[in-house]
């Protein structure tokens, strides 16, 4: 069966809103000619259908401010400040989060509305943060909105549901992110060690590396095993050479299964990101064809047969299994070696449900753990005395060879610090959006007047502009200092008031992988920089920042390369280095 375009779903569900207003004015001048007898005149018929809709609009804008402002005063509340527009239905903030998304310096724009009208417009505001993600938990949830932008790319999984659905998915993940199983270092070590060796190699070869790509097909190298027990093998595909190099240009290359996949997966991300700068109307923008469906597509391709190959599997035992092992097959605990697939068939055997969740947790498994060690090597590249630091630590707690253990890893207080400050700065998920389910009220900050949030109300907020904040983290807020996280400003700012510092989200819906990206993080690093012992950026191959971002304030002056974000942050165009190995009798 054939789908309808995008645009024509929208245009045919806006239809009710169209024909409301017309319909209303020529039911009112029905009702007059019936029971009064007078009617519009004829001449001034087509004006006032035309007139009904500015009006109509005006009027619900109105009542809806009043209804609000109302409710919001008999709570003791007031309104959060709109963001400034003036253009109907805030077209302009569209049109400028738009080109801003696509040239401009990442959050910007939100950056300057909080500076004059202060952190709730777009929250960066800790206590309002903390409403939305665990005080007042149950007054929020993802919402429709979010829902219908990314449903092409998250289907239903874990990062796109709410209520029982929610919970059934951190159900069936949770126990995959036990401490026992994310301290199991056998598949970071196999696919660390291949992309270590490739990298010295292209390096030798007197070549710079991508590292952004390099760590992408590293972290999801290690994602696929983990959570279907084989990998896509993207590492065996082979490194980028830089786009001046003839070598870049190799069919073969591009056309590697895996690095479909990889693209495919990307670009869908981008693509899903691009409607959230419209709204609900990001339809009328994919209006014959829906981008994201098209490259989610190419990754459906590659996951199926992994998928079938497990349902057919589970259907094989099923056969054989008893009544009592079908009536605890969902309840047993996870067993040794059995993958996060072999898992997800015991709860559902409906084959989207599961290809749902694997996206969505291989999107956290592969893109958060790329975007934080890409930014640590690029801080690294930028801050030699701390690559110094960590090298020494990570050389006087494990040697130059040894592999790292769990508690070596936990011992490393620097490693942790450097780790802690690339996520304060580039958290891997920058802006998030929740959707209010009731009427709720946010606390009052700084003597201020509590908040009142309507129902139905988009609540958009931002750990990247949060972590940023001078007031909340000290004059030096825009510098990369990993000592932050273990002077006396830890004490200061940080102690006190922990919701300044959310890389991993908090609440009942904080990252259950939080352990994991740091261990996978940790231990990449350390296997790393045994064998490395300088990082610079390429940059002649780099893409840098336009020059008069130098003159501005803050970060973004300080910004080597161009930072972008889709569900996750990346650095446009990747991170290309030259780095140095070490002696190998290096011995600190």
């Amino acid at each position: 069966m054939m789908e309808l375009p995008p645009g024509i779903i929208y245009l045919v569900s806006c239809l009710p809103q169209v024909l409301s207003p017309p319909a209303l004015v020529y039911g009112l001048d029905r009702i007059c000619d019936f029971t009064f007898g007078v009617s519009l005149p004829e001449w001034s018929r087509i004006p006032a259908y035309i007139l009904s809709f500015p009006v109509l609009f005006t009027c619900t804008v109105l009542a809806t401010n009043y209804h609000d402002r109302r409710q919001a005063a008999l709570r003791g509340a007031v309104l959060p400040p709109m963001f400034p527009s003036t253009w109907p239905g805030g077209l302009d903030v569209l049109a400028a989060l738009a080109q801003n998304f696509k040239t401009g310096y990442m959050g910007d724009i939100m950056d300057n509305q909080c500076e004059t009208l202060g952190h709730t417009i777009f929250t960066t505001e800790p206590e309002y943060t903390k409403a939305i993600l665990a005080t007042k938990f149950k007054s929020f949830a993802k919402g429709p909105m979010f829902w219908d932008q990314v449903h092409s790319l998250l289907g239903t999984g874990v990062f796109n549901s709410d209520g029982d659905v929610w919970k059934f998915h951190r159900s069936m993940t949770r126990p995959f992110f036990s401490k026992d199983r994310v301290s199991h270092f056998d598949i970071f070590e196999k696919h660390a060690t291949d992309a270590i060796n490739q990298l010295k190699t292209r390096l030798r070869d007197g070549y710079p590396v991508d590292f952004q790509d390099m760590v992408s097909r590293f972290t999801l190298d290690s994602a696929t095993e983990f959570l279907f027990g084989k990998d896509v093998c993207s590492l065996s595909a082979g490194l980028i050479y830089p786009p001046s190099s003839p070598l870049s240009k190799d069919v073969a290359f591009e056309n590697h299964p895996a690095n479909q996949f990889a693209h495919a997966f990307s670009n869908a991300q981008i693509a899903t990101a691009y409607r959230g700068r419209f709204g609900s109307a990001w339809r009328l923008v994919e209006f014959w064809t829906d981008r994201v469906k098209a490259h989610m597509d190419v990754c459906y391709k590659f996951i199926n047969p992994i998928l079938k190959e497990a349902l057919d599997k589970k259907q094989m035992l099923k056969e054989t299994e008893t009544i009592d092992e079908k009536a605890e097959a969902k309840d047993r605990e996870v067993k040794e070696g059995e993958t996060l697939l072999d898992h997800l068939v015991n709860y559902t055997e409906d084959p989207i449900v599961i290809r749902d969740e694997i996206l969505n947790i291989m999107i956290a498994g592969r893109d958060t753990t790329a975007a934080t060690l890409t930014f640590v090597i690029c801080m690294l590249s930028q801050h030699p005395d701390v690559l110094r630091r960590l090298r020494e630590e990570i050389l006087n707690k494990v040697g130059s060879s040894r592999r790292p253990t769990y508690d070596d890893m936990r011992d490393m207080k620097y490693m942790r610090a450097v780790i802690n400050e690339t996520l304060r700065l580039y958290p891997p998920v920058p802006f998030n959006v929740r959707t209010s389910t009731e009427p709720t009220v946010w606390p009052g900050v700084n003597g201020g007047r509590s908040i009142y949030i309507p129902p139905n109300t988009r609540a958009l907020y931002s750990v990247f502009l949060m972590h940023r904040r001078p007031d909340l983290w000290g004059p030096d807020a825009h510098e990369f200092d990993p000592d932050r996280f273990l002077d006396e400003r830890l004490h200061k700012y940080l102690t006190p008031n922990p919701f300044i510092f959310l890389p991993f989200n908090a609440g009942p819906r904080i990252c259950l992988g939080q352990q994991f990206a740091y261990s996978e993080t940790s231990f990449f690093l350390v296997r790393l920089l045994q064998q490395f012992s300088s990082v610079s950026l390429a940059t002649d191959v780099q893409t840098a920042p336009p020059t008069e971002w130098a003159k501005s304030s803050g970060r973004k002056a300080l910004e080597k390369v161009v930072i972008k974000g889709h569900l996750t942050i990346y650095a446009q165009d990747g991170v290309w280095v030259r780095m140095d190995e070490a002696n190998p009798t290096e011995v600190v």
